[in-house]
C-alpha cells in the first residue's frame, strides 16, 4: 500500500513552508526566555495580594478585639478642654505619657485625655468631699483644711498611681510568658519559617497563657505588614513594652534584617543574653534577700527567740520571791517568822574544879 503525494507540491510550496515553520521557532525562542519572568511576576503578585489580604484580616481582628472598650480617638466636651488646659502644667512630657499609657495596653489619644481629666478633676472632687465631710461632722477649720489639702494631693496623685500598677501589672504578665515564647519563636524561625509566619504562630500558642503577649506579637506581626521600615515596627515593639528582654530581642531581629545575617542565629545569641540576664537577676534578688530580712527578724524573730530563753529563768525567779515574800509578811494572829537562831554548841563546857 503506497502513499500518493499530491501533484501539486512543488519547489515553491516546500519553501514557504520552511520559512513559515522558521518564523515560528524564531517567535518561539523569543517568547520562551521572557515566560519565566512573566509567571515569576504572576507569583509575586499573587503574593502581594496574599499579603494584603492578611493584613486587612489581621487589622479587623484587632479592630473588632478592642471596639469594646476603646475610647473616642478625638476626645471633645469638657474633658478635652480641661485636658487641654492642664497639658501645660503636668509634670509629665506629652512622649513620656504616651509611652506609659502604650506601656499600660491603652492607645490614642482617648486615654491621655481622660488621663490628664482625672488630673483636674479628681482633686477638685475630694476636696468638695474633705469639706462636705467636716461640716457634717463639726470639724474645727484646721482639721477640716488639713483633711482638704490631704484629699486633693491624693486625688491628684490616684491616677498615676493606677497606671503605674497598670504598667507593672502588664509588664508582669508579658514577662512570665517571654521565655516559652522565645523558645517558640526560636525553634519556628530554625525551621524554616518566615518571622511573621513564626509569629504568628507565637501568638496564636501564647493566647493562652498571656494575652498581653499575645496582643504584642499580633500588633508586630500587622505592623511588619503594612509599615515601610521592618526597623520601626520591632522599636515599637521594644518600647510598648519597656522590658529589656523584649527590646533585645527586637533589637536582634532588626539588625539581623538591616545586615542580612542569620535570624536563628542573632535569636540564639539574643535568648543566651537573655537567659544570662535572667539568672543575673535572681542572683541580684538572692544577694539582696539578707539586708531586706535584718528588720522583720530585729523585730519579729528575736523578741520571740529572747522570751523563750529567758522565761523560765524569770519564772524561776518570780516563784523563788513569791516564797520569800510570803515568808517574810506573818499572817493575821500567826507568829511572825523570825530569822533562825544558831543552833547551840554541843561542846560541853568546862566546869569549874576544886580551888
Amino acid at each position: 500500500m503506497s502513499i500518493d503525494l499530491p501533484s501539486s507540491l512543488d519547489t515553491q510550496t516546500v519553501a514557504a513552508s520552511l520559512a513559515a515553520f522558521s518564523a515560528f521557532a524564531a517567535v518561539l525562542a523569543l517568547a520562551l526566555p521572557a515566560s519565566p519572568a512573566s509567571r515569576l511576576q504572576a507569583r509575586l503578585r499573587g503574593v502581594a495580594r496574599e499579603r494584603d489580604r492578611l493584613r486587612s484580616m489581621r487589622l479587623a481582628e484587632l479592630s473588632a478585639r478592642e471596639a469594646k472598650g476603646r475610647l473616642r480617638l478625638k476626645p471633645r466636651g469638657m474633658a478635652a478642654r480641661l485636658a487641654g488646659l492642664w497639658r501645660g502644667n503636668t509634670p509629665e512630657t506629652a512622649s513620656d505619657l504616651a509611652a506609659k499609657l502604650k506601656m499600660a495596653g491603652l492607645r490614642g489619644p482617648g486615654p491621655e485625655a481622660l488621663f490628664l481629666f482625672c488630673r483636674v478633676a479628681l482633686p477638685v472632687l475630694f476636696i468638695a468631699a474633705s469639706i462636705g465631710l467636716g461640716l457634717l461632722r463639726d470639724l474645727p477649720p484646721s482639721r477640716t483644711l488639713t483633711l482638704a489639702l490631704a484629699s486633693a494631693f491624693l486625688g491628684y496623685s490616684l491616677p498615676r498611681f493606677i497606671l503605674t500598677r497598670m504598667v507593672a501589672r502588664r509588664q508582669k504578665s508579658i514577662l512570665r510568658a517571654f521565655p516559652d515564647a522565645l523558645d517558640l519563636l526560636l525553634i519556628c524561625i530554625q525551621s524554616g519559617m518566615s518571622v511573621e509566619a513564626a509569629l504568628g504562630r507565637v501568638t496564636s500558642e501564647m493566647a493562652s497563657q498571656s494575652i498581653e503577649l499575645a496582643e504584642e506579637l499580633s500588633l508586630t506581626m500587622a505592623e511588619l505588614s503594612y509599615l515601610p521600615s521592618r526597623w520601626r515596627a520591632y522599636h515599637n515593639l521594644g518600647e510598648r513594652t519597656g522590658l529589656a528582654p523584649v527590646k533585645l530581642i527586637a533589637a536582634a531581629l532588626a539588625q539581623a534584617e538591616h545586615y542580612g545575617t542569620s535570624i536563628g542565629q542573632a535569636m540564639a545569641a539574643a535568648g543566651r543574653e537573655c537567659r544570662e540576664m535572667r539568672l543575673f537577676e535572681a542572683e541580684r534578688k538572692a544577694a539582696a534577700l539578707p539586708p531586706k530580712l535584718t528588720v522583720p527578724l530585729v523585730v519579729f524573730f528575736l523578741p520571740v527567740l529572747m522570751a523563750v530563753i529567758m522565761a523560765p529563768a524569770g519564772m524561776k525567779a518570780g516563784s523563788v520571791l513569791k516564797s520569800y515574800r510570803q515568808g517574810a509578811i506573818a499572817k493575821p494572829g500567826e507568829p511572825a517568822l523570825t530569822r533562825p537562831r544558831r543552833a547551840l554548841s554541843t561542846r560541853p563546857q568546862a566546869q569549874d574544879g576544886p580551888r
